[in-house]
């Protein structure tokens, strides 16, 4: 078992489920637009900490606390940390977090109402210009980069 009962007691299903596809999201986009993709993870491990980024020579690890916040601050959060993970400022900054902000919108969106992930800004941040129908070839991410993705995804 991955976390102590007691973690995730008194957490609702709901936020955990959306956490886990804001994440999914989130790298989706982040991913099409050549950026590097955090895990994400709840809660931080720094006590007292609403958000923290780990930085590893595998990739960064975004952890955000979700018990007794509005989603829309942890989703906030969630976008931050994929900026601060690809270490984004200044006008690359402005350009992503409304494409990121969008594509979080579109996650808690009803089934129905969905639709693909915005399209990164092709110029932002030096990524390459999106190819085709706005997808790029997968990156092979290193084994413990994998296995923090995974558990992202099973979040």
């Amino acid at each position: 078992m991955s976390h102590p009962s007691g973690i995730l007691a008194g957490m609702g299903a709901s936020a955990t489920a959306t956490f886990a596809e804001t994440a999914r999201v989130l790298a989706a986009v982040a991913r099409r637009g050549g950026l590097e993709v955090p895990a994400f993870r709840s809660p931080p491990r720094l006590t007292g900490a609403r958000r923290t980024l780990r930085r590893h020579p595998q990739g960064a690890v975004v952890s955000v606390v979700l018990r007794g916040r509005p989603f829309e601050d942890v989703a906030a959060d969630m976008v931050d940390g994929v900026i601060a993970a690809n270490r984004l400022s200044g006008a690359a900054a402005a350009r992503w977090r409304p494409v990121l902000t969008a594509a979080v919108g579109e996650a808690a969106a009803p089934p129905g109402a969905r639709r693909d992930p915005p399209c990164p800004p092709a110029a932002s941040a030096g990524a390459p210009p999106v190819a085709g129908a706005g997808t790029l070839p997968a990156r092979v991410l290193p084994a413990a980069a994998r296995v923090a993705e995974r558990q992202t995804q099973a979040a």
